[in-house]
């Protein structure tokens, strides 16, 4: 059976799942990583649950059909993520970009000291989604590095009100490439959140679909900050 993590290693590889308009349910592959993620015209559900089990889902299907929704974005639309919800017992943050970028040789052309600050706020929230993380300071931004869904390699940066617009985040995100010992690098970055965007594509990194992870956490106990 094929796992989520062998989809997301073919992506970063340049092969994506069919644009047939189909959905892929795959297990979860650990208790904390369930989610959605949409390529283009394909969609791939981590889960544990049944998910065509459930009367709910059929539902859901049969509300957005009335609406005249996408059929190809239908399992991003809000209905049918609340119904997952719903369905899973699990909250969520926000709907990610994802974005992939291969490894680079060479030394970071910022310099970097590797840091052990639990208490940072980009720590604690790497930490609730990614395990091994390892954290880099530079003058005025962090660089944080850590296993994420499936076991991929994840980085996210923090730069610092005032030091911005000084390509502090690109470079980051490009050294993120240089520490990654050969493997690629992936991040994950509000849809909104268009500096960020802009940091790392301009550090190599390519949009490669969405993502939307559900979190064991009750959705009453609140929305964490942006991943990247």
């Amino acid at each position: 059976m094929e796992t989520l993590r062998d989809i997301l290693d073919a992506a970063a590889g340049g092969t994506f799942p069919p644009p047939d308009g189909r959905t892929t349910v795959v297990p979860q592959p650990s208790p904390r990583d369930a989610g959605v993620f949409a390529f283009t015209a394909h969609s791939v559900i981590a889960t544990d649950e049944d998910p065509w089990g459930s009367p709910l889902w059929g539902r859901v299907y049969d509300t957005l059909r009335a609406l005249d929704c996408d059929a190809l974005a239908a399992t991003m639309n809000p209905r049918f993520l609340t119904a997952l919800m719903e369905r899973t017992g699990r909250g969520t943050d926000t709907i990610d970009v994802m974005t992939i970028a291969a490894p680079l040789v060479g030394r970071p052309a910022v310099g970097l000291t590797e840091i052990d600050d639990p208490g940072h706020p980009r720590v604690v929230s790497s930490r609730r989604r990614r395990d091994d993380v390892r954290v880099w300071a530079a003058e005025g931004g962090v660089l944080v590095l850590g296993r994420g869904v499936a076991g991929r390699l994840e980085a996210a940066v923090e730069v610092a009100e005032d030091v911005r617009h000084r390509g502090l985040g690109r470079e980051l995100a490009g050294a993120a490439r240089q520490l990654s010992d050969g493997e690629p690098v992936w991040a994950q970055i509000s849809a909104g959140n268009a500096r960020s965007l802009r940091a790392f594509q301009a550090a190599g990194y390519r949009p490669v679909g969405s993502e939307l992870l559900l979190s064991a956490r009750p959705r009453s106990a609140g929305c964490s900050r942006s991943r990247s």
